[in-house]
């Protein structure tokens, strides 16, 4: 019996007792007051990074081992702080991706879930966050305009995620024999070339076949071009093919480019009706720019906020594509990203929740919980069985922050890329912008004078191009040695240019200011442009010594 005491004293207390609360309490406040302890602001890290050799990984294989006997509690902490050594700690040094720094409220909605440990696949096993998964959805579709009573949503595990249940829900849209027969083998997708690689994946995964996926050429604003998406989808008609989905980018990951979802649903409309085609499914992969429709009702002639003219000139163009929104017949909410929430906290919208009825399982297929005559919100339509109720942190958040809440954030991240735009180009001779003012600046690096404008043109070689691609690489090394002090991002494919000499479009490789935290603002850019300023200015030194 003392044992199964001992046992008992590694778990929360049944009674509330007031000495196994306080045991935990110990623990959590060891467990925040360490990390803080490790915290510097002048740091990207928790103390000191590992040294990251390249036998590092294979030691801690060589090493590991379960205990015999189990450690002290304060011993377990100690180990769980002994990893936390070294890790990433988002402030206002990290400007490279969509990583957020997760808000309180959201991290106290995560404590909960936690505690209650409930699995969102039935209300009876977790009766809170079901609440929260429907009182979220309902929150979220008034805000893009979707019907809140015929809508539907659920937690899923990211963008990716949501993107893989939106082509799921279109083949047993398309033909509700599919889940049983399989899939006819003629099905296309198209998206943007500058699309996430999440359905790429996805096509992979339900047997779509990469070679179905079409990808669409982008315009100066990294939006789909449309003509070409309308040339190829009539292509594929044209071979026999059927269009099924076009995933709709609203915010891509390195250029926050932005495509015309009402422009889309024309032209799927149009063919629809001239071909006989089914409804072609449209998904707004909103992953990134979601967030952007807290703005969807905001009064820019009175402008409450007091937002500056600039930064009110983006968000009103921002407000014109993401209205259309709630044309989609699915979109997400990745509240990991620009929501500022733990991972993962992703929420997967449906305008119309009848879809579900071509994914749901038959009762009969889970007897321990789908013929109950108890419970009443059974999402055997999802993928996961059993699924986290991260729902509790993004309602945690709604309420915490509040539409205005969110909007003050969005607008700071905005105004502070207009700041750093505008101070990088005029102290920096070499580099060029490569995208629209968004939460991230792309930008490009030249040997020389900047040549952005030829290159975009396509008036360059492929041995210019591929000189200035080598050359962008080499700093994005430099500024990576350097991530403990200022992390900036990198991306290897900003967009696709055809040079002057050669048939094929080459991949551009550019820098990215991503402004992810609150503790991102306008007295610090003159820091981050002085941090590259004299990193180029040694690297050209270098890179002339190499030269000569």
């Amino acid at each position: 019996m003392t044992a199964m005491n001992d046992i008992q004293k590694l778990f929360p207390s049944i009674d509330g007792n007031e000495n196994q609360r306080e045991e935990l309490i110990k623990s959590m406040k060891q467990i925040l007051t360490e990390i803080d302890g490790l915290k510097d602001p002048s740091k990207l890290t928790l103390g000191e990074m590992p040294e990251y050799t390249e036998d590092y990984y294979n030691r801690i294989v060589e090493q590991a081992i379960v205990p015999e006997m189990g450690l002290s509690m304060d011993n377990t902490v100690q180990k769980l702080l002994d990893l936390v050594k070294g890790h990433r700690y988002v402030n206002q040094n990290y400007v490279a991706n969509a990583a957020p720094l997760p808000n309180t409220a959201s991290l106290l909605g995560n404590l909960i879930m936690v505690l209650v440990n409930g699995n969102n696949l039935w209300d009876v096993e977790g009766p809170a966050a079901a609440t929260a998964e429907v009182e979220v959805t309902s929150m979220l579709s008034k805000i893009i305009g979707y019907d809140a009573n015929a809508s539907a949503g659920f937690t899923t595990w990211g963008g990716q995620g949501a993107v893989f249940q939106s082509l799921r829900l279109a083949i047993a849209r398309y033909d509700i024999e599919s889940n049983r027969k399989g899939i006819p083998q003629n099905l296309y997708c198209f998206c943007s070339e500058l699309s996430h690689y999440s359905l790429y994946k996805s096509v992979e995964a339900t047997g779509i076949g990469v070679d179905n996926m079409i990808r669409v050429k982008v315009k100066d604003d990294h939006s789909m071009d449309l003509e070409d998406l309308k040339e190829k989808m009539n292509q594929v008609i044209e071979d026999g093919g059927i269009p099924l989905y076009v995933l709709a980018t609203m915010g891509t990951t390195d250029t926050f480019g932005i495509d015309d979802i009402a422009e889309v649903k024309r032209i799927t409309e149009k063919l629809e009706q001239e071909n006989g085609l089914k409804p072609i499914y449209i998904h707004a992969d909103s992953a990134m720019g979601g967030m952007y429709t807290f703005f969807n009702d905001y009064d820019f002639e009175n402008n409450p906020l007091h937002l500056d003219e600039d930064t009110c000139d983006v968000l009103m163009g921002y407000v014109q594509k993401f209205r259309n929104i709630r044309i989609a017949d699915s979109m997400v909410f990745d509240f990991h990203k620009l929501g500022q929430t733990p991972y993962i906290t992703s929420l997967f919208l449906i305008k119309d929740k009848e879809y579900l009825q071509y994914v749901d399982l038959d009762v009969s297929e889970t007897p321990y919980v789908g013929n109950r005559g108890y419970g009443s919100y059974h999402t055997s339509y999802t993928l996961e069985c059993s699924r986290m109720g991260s729902a509790m942190a993004i309602y945690a958040s709604l309420l915490a922050f509040g539409v205005e809440g969110y909007q003050r954030l969005l607008a700071n991240y905005i105004r502070v890329n207009i700041a750093f735009r505008n101070t990088l180009t005029s102290e920096v001779p070499n580099v060029a912008l490569t995208n629209e003012i968004s939460p991230i600046t792309t930008f490009r690096f030249y040997p020389e004078e900047r040549k952005w404008s030829d290159e975009r043109n396509g008036n360059l070689t492929l041995e210019e191009m591929t000189e200035i691609n080598q050359f962008n690489d080499a700093f994005a090394e430099v500024l990576g040695m350097e991530r403990d002090t200022i992390f900036f991002g990198n991306t290897k494919k900003q967009r696709l240019i055809k040079p002057i000499d050669v048939d094929q479009r080459i991949p551009v490789y550019a820098h990215k200011f991503f402004s992810i935290s609150p503790y991102t603002t306008l007295e610090e850019v003159d820091r981050y442009v002085e941090f590259l300023k004299e990193h180029m200015a040694l690297f050209l030194k270098t890179h002339e010594r190499i030269l000569v």
